[in-house]
């Protein structure tokens, strides 16, 4: 092994280790609080641990309800991903990549499963991988935006003033999805013509070819009818959740809760938007915890609220991706063996890129 392999592997395990303690802490500070300073102990329980526990049960037809929502939001990608993709593919297919996508990013590591997922289409449908890796880039761009309007229609609900502490994070948030959508609809009108001035010119050939792929990925971009569309077929892939987050602030009996939802389901999206960060779990119990307690539940509830949330995604993306998975009758090596190529792929467009820019 050389020194570079040597270094990434040493890199990669102080992340695990740097991942570790930080999603113990973060977890953590959902059930106890930290005391450094005074007399007492260092770690206090928020609450009662035994009466938590107790309690658990008369969370469950919200629970349902959310997991039933949950699922819901797998269809509604598929559709939605029909509406950024150039071809047609059938809705079965397109299921089937999105369920296991969401089985991949919860049964292994990285969060890498939309990658997976647009691997699998370029290799079942025979689609260049940087048009597919585009396609589903476009769409969860254009999920943001639905949310964040989701976002700005909760701001009118009964929680107006009590979300304004969220106003500011809220207002980035837009600077930041407004920034993606103009250069997604740059790239949309001008990567044809960019790559033909650099054929034009003999230079660069695999820079012209990526932009070729990633015009064709994004070619919904092109129109305003076609970003309309799909930001029309996005609000579904929010919205279900969103009103499962809602309707479980609502059964912890907090009024008017379900306007609420998008705010929480934001503020989680946002935290754990990075790819491959290792304190995922970690960030979603600290965010929902205080989200929760943010909105005016107990110290009990909102523990509650972001562990049983957690566990019903996870559940809930799982059961119905292994289903996925068995109908498609792959086994769990091949798919690791499917991400592993999946992030070699992404790693390799990167570097043609820098090398032919070079």
């Amino acid at each position: 092994m050389g020194a570079r392999a040597r270094g990434a592997v040493g890199v990669r395990a102080v992340a695990a280790v740097v991942g570790g303690v930080l999603t113990v802490l973060l977890v953590a500070s959902a059930f106890f609080q930290w005391h450094p300073g005074g007399g007492g102990p260092l770690i206090r329980p928020r609450f009662p641990l035994r009466a938590f526990f107790a309690d658990l049960p008369r969370n469950v037809p919200w629970l349902v309800a959310f997991a039933a929502l949950t699922a819901a939001v797998i269809p509604a990608r598929a559709a939605q991903w029909q509406r950024a993709l150039k071809r047609k593919v059938p809705f079965r297919e397109r299921y089937h990549l999105v369920a296991i996508g969401g089985f991949c990013n919860n049964a292994l590591p990285g969060k890498l499963g939309d990658v997976i997922r647009a691997f699998l289409l370029a290799r079942s449908q025979g689609i260049p991988f940087v048009e597919s890796l585009g396609s589903v880039a476009v769409c969860k761009l254009l999920e943001l935006a639905a949310l964040m309007l989701l976002v700005a229609v909760s701001f009118l609900g009964p929680f107006g003033t009590t979300m304004s502490r969220f106003a500011v994070a809220a207002r980035a948030a837009v600077g930041v999805c407004l920034a993606l959508m103009a250069v997604v609809v740059l790239l949309a009108h001008h990567s044809h013509g960019l790559s033909a001035w650099l054929e034009a010119r003999g230079r660069f050939p695999k820079v012209q070819m990526f932009l070729v792929n990633v015009g064709a990925g994004l070619g919904t971009a092109r129109s305003l009818r076609g970003m309309a569309m799909l930001l029309l077929f996005s609000i579904a892939p929010v919205l279900a959740p969103a009103v499962g987050y809602g309707l479980g602030l609502s059964g912890l009996g907090i009024h008017g809760g379900v306007f609420a939802g998008a705010v929480v389901l934001g503020a989680i999206s946002l935290g754990q938007s990075a790819i491959g960060v290792p304190a995922g779990t970690g960030i979603y119990y600290f965010v929902a915890s205080w989200s929760a307690r943010s909105l005016g539940a107990t110290e009990a509830q909102a523990a509650a609220y972001a562990a049983l949330t957690h566990l019903a995604t996870i559940a809930t993306q799982l059961g119905v991706g292994a289903v996925s998975v068995w109908m498609r009758k792959i086994k769990l090596s091949d798919l690791r063996r499917r991400k592993d190529l999946a992030a070699e792929a992404v790693e390799q467009v990167v570097e043609e890129e820098i090398h032919s820019s070079a």
